[in-house]
């Protein structure tokens, strides 16, 4: 099946299609936002950039006058991920996508990198939207739109935080970011990323060159996911696992780690890491001989939950480089990697299955002779928030050890309002359409919807969309008939909000 014979409409997949040719890693909008613009040209909309690249195209009827204005929000950025073994640039190769079958339903995805569904769905709808007004295949009597696209939401909500705010104005806004077609978002997460920084001077084990071996750990093939959206289901985190073999050898053997590097992402669960390390050469059989069984009680833990996790161990031959972390250091990193929590801290009282507070170690990069650890904090309640990064920064200061501790990417949660004029038409709605009631919800991720309601208090919002599952991994793939059931959707309540 290729994506000629998809649902309707048509024109979604042909632009889906399109932008997934186009770079759009975050911070590297420029080409995706100058498409946007040329083909808003095609019809003769008005655009407008702000400074930090945000873009609005304006649909104004003839009559404005009396039209209630709605903006469709995306975000033009992609989180940009591949497996290991794959060769993939991102700055100019464009995604393969395909299409593959699971249990019956049909899905789209990409070959060994994120698919962009997140937000590229978004874009393709308001594209669609945009040409079918402007072909006058659609007409909302009594309605006017903005469409509105922003930058580096995935880097921090960033477009959002900076937006000019002349650049929209409206009654209600609908974003279209959203994840589950039978789930309307009304409330998020607030988050904010945490970093520890550590700086130290290398020392040299060359003297004991021809009596040490090199090794190298490394694990892979992990789920991954969100780091907000996932972080309740389980998944291991490749730089806990790195973190727990190293200091469970380093309890038995002395060794000298070389580096520590996993994960790259701060929203997303870290699904590979890797570490080398030298030992007595008299050691490295035991030592490998004991990981290996470190690992079979890891994979006897969380094999269900990580079918495809593979591990590597072996003896490489070092090159003329020796460097090493001092002493003290091995042992104050390892502890606090290992004691760094990590997951849910707790659920939601009031509201089931979903997560209240949570933090997710992210990132390890060794370089340089630095050290820096990347972790975020998400929770529904500002203060909550604040209580988990504190206790985080509180415990790099426990380590003891050279670090600057840095708080950064701080943005608010969306309070769920459940008596909005939006709501109660999208929920009368979805009922007309499906025959049933729809899933109505606040979700443990930061939504651009918390930022853009700061900066218009008065403006209605929800955010919807189609099925997107494997979020901000190569496994990301899109639902396809829920995209028709979207498209539906979306053109009747825009109808139905007259």
């Amino acid at each position: 099946m290729s994506l000629e014979d998809l649902t309707e409409p048509k024109e979604f997949w042909e632009y889906f299609d399109q932008i997934s040719k186009i770079p759009r890693c975050s911070g590297n909008e420029k080409l995706i936002r100058k498409f946007i613009i040329k083909e808003a040209q095609k019809c003769n909309y008005e655009t407008k950039t702000d400074k930090v690249g945000n873009l609005v195209v304006r649909i104004s009827p003839n009559d404005e006058e009396g039209k209630i204005r709605v903006v469709l929000q995306s975000h033009m950025d992609m989180v940009c991920e591949k497996n290991q073994d794959v060769i993939h640039d991102f700055s100019k190769d464009p995604l393969k996508l395909k299409v593959i079958e699971i249990d019956k339903e049909v899905w789209l995805t990409a070959e060994g990198t994120t698919l962009g569904a997140d937000d590229g769905v978004g874009i393709a709808f308001q594209l669609t939207m945009m040409k079918k007004l402007h072909n006058d295949e659609l007409n909302f009597d009594g309605i006017a739109l903005d469409l509105l696209f922003t930058v580096d939401e995935e880097i921090g909500l960033v477009g959002a935080f900076k937006m000019d705010k002349n650049l929209i104005d409206g009654k209600y806004l609908i974003n279209l970011d959203g994840e589950e077609d039978d789930k309307f978002i009304i409330g998020c997460a607030g988050g904010i990323t945490t970093l520890g920084i550590i700086d130290f001077d290398y020392i040299s084990v060359r003297e004991y060159s021809e009596r040490s071996s090199a090794i190298k750990i490394s694990v892979g093939g992990l789920l991954g996911g969100h780091s907000g959206t996932d972080i309740h289901r389980g998944r291991a985190n490749a730089i806990k696992i790195i973190s727990k073999i190293l200091w469970k050898v380093n309890n038995e053997y002395p060794i000298f780690i070389k580096s520590i590097n996993g994960g790259n992402r701060a929203n997303a669960i870290p699904r590979e890491a890797e570490a080398t390390f030298f030992a007595r050469k008299k050691d490295s059989e035991k030592i490998i001989e004991f990981i290996n069984l470190i690992i079979g009680e890891i994979e006897q833990g969380i094999s269900k939950i990580e079918p495809n996790m593979k591990f590597t161990v072996k003896s490489i031959i070092s090159s003329d480089n020796y460097n090493v972390l001092p002493k003290t250091l091995n042992e104050k990193l390892l502890h606090l990697l290992y004691v760094m929590p990590n997951g849910p801290i707790s659920m939601h009282p009031r509201i089931s299955d979903l997560v209240y507070t949570s933090t997710n170690l992210a990132s390890i990069n060794t370089r340089d002779q630095q050290i820096k650890i990347t972790t975020s904090q998400r929770s529904m309640h500002e203060i909550s928030k604040k209580i988990i990064y504190e206790k985080i920064e509180a415990l790099f200061k426990l380590a003891d050890v050279n670090i600057d501790i840095i708080h950064t990417g701080d943005y608010p949660g969306w309070d769920p309002d459940f008596d909005s004029k939006l709501l109660r038409a999208a929920q009368e709605t979805y009922k007309e359409l499906f025959k049933k009631e729809v899933n109505t919800q606040a979700i443990h991720a930061g939504l651009e919807c918390g930022i853009l309601k700061k900066h218009f208090p008065a403006m209605e919002m929800i955010s919807i969309g189609p099925t997107v599952e494997g979020g901000h991994s190569p496994e990301e793939r899109l639902k396809i008939a829920s995209v028709e059931k979207i498209w539906i959707f979306l053109i009747t309540l825009l109808n139905n909000l007259n």
